[in-house]
């Protein structure tokens, strides 16, 4: 889990700190544990960024990039539990990579982290990083998406709606916890085709898409009882306080207060709705 909110977080996190600092240093750091994919070798990273500046730090779906004067750009992919830190990591023992930045200001150092090791990180020039994560292999970000064009993509599979959410090509940034949470705002069964949904249906879901996402991104994400997500600087996010009905299953619908939340598995990942206010149709 980062989705959406949690790295646009982490970017709004780093990017006054690290925009417009030259790297002065790069190098992996000592972990025990597994190691996390880097492409391409850490040898050959360093020769590349050393001494070149950061011109930009932004999210591309549920990546961080840093973009360097060069044309090159570091893609990081947190995955499941990938931090990028400024300060006092959760430990030290599965800190990853230190980019270590020209003095100046109060941050000199900024850090990955990676409890599992299943994030990965890599440095692609500007017509690889076009090939490799283009609109032909990501959909359109979930912020900027329009209805008109969201209307369309739908209309194309018969796929159940929350499926279709967390199809990356389709649209890029969200995951299973908000997927949950948009549904159950739209009032809309995670089970229905996504091409038998209503233009009014459509309607509803893209607002709450935006409603829902910016309201996290707003609170720095959701973490969740492993404790894993942890903002910039090592704080917990606090949107979980405001969970509809992820990881509720058994609780009463905080709408409509008359069901309990169900849970269900679908494409092997848990969804959570209320049967009372996404009744199927």
């Amino acid at each position: 889990m980062p989705e959406l909110p949690e790295v646009e977080t982490m970017v709004r996190g780093i990017r006054e700190s690290v925009e417009g600092r030259l790297i002065s240093g790069f190098r992996e750091c000592s972990c025990p544990c597994k190691p996390i994919a880097m492409t391409p070798g850490i040898k050959t990273m360093r020769s590349r960024v050393l001494n070149q500046k950061i011109v930009a730090v932004r999210r591309l779906a549920k990546r961080v990039v840093l973009d360097l004067e060069s044309e090159d750009s570091f893609v990081i992919e947190p995955r499941m539990t990938g931090l990028m830190l400024l300060s006092d990591p959760p430990d030290t023992g599965h800190l990853r990579l230190e980019w270590l930045l020209q003095k100046g200001r109060s941050k000199t150092s900024l850090w990955f982290w990676d409890r599992r090791g299943l994030g990965t990180v890599r440095l692609y020039r500007k017509a690889e990083l076009a090939t490799a994560l283009g609109p032909h292999k990501l959909g359109p970000d979930a912020l900027v998406v329009s209805l008109k064009d969201l209307k369309h993509r739908f209309s194309k599979t018969s796929r159940a709606i929350k499926v279709a959410l967390l199809d990356q090509k389709m649209l890029a940034g969200i995951g299973n916890l908000y997927a949950s949470e948009i549904l159950h705002l739209s009032q809309i069964h995670p089970e229905r085709e996504a091409n038998q949904l209503t233009g009014s249906e459509v309607q509803a879901l893209h607002k709450a898409m935006n409603q829902i996402l910016k309201t996290a991104i707003r609170y720095e994400g959701s973490t969740l009882g492993d404790g894993t997500y942890r903002n910039a600087l090592n704080q917990s996010g606090g949107y979980q306080n405001k969970h509809r009905v992820y990881g509720r299953e058994g609780k009463d619908c905080p709408a409509c207060q008359g069901a309990a939340i169900i849970r269900m598995v679908q494409a092997q990942r848990s969804t959570f709705y209320c049967p009372c206010c996404q009744a199927i149709k």
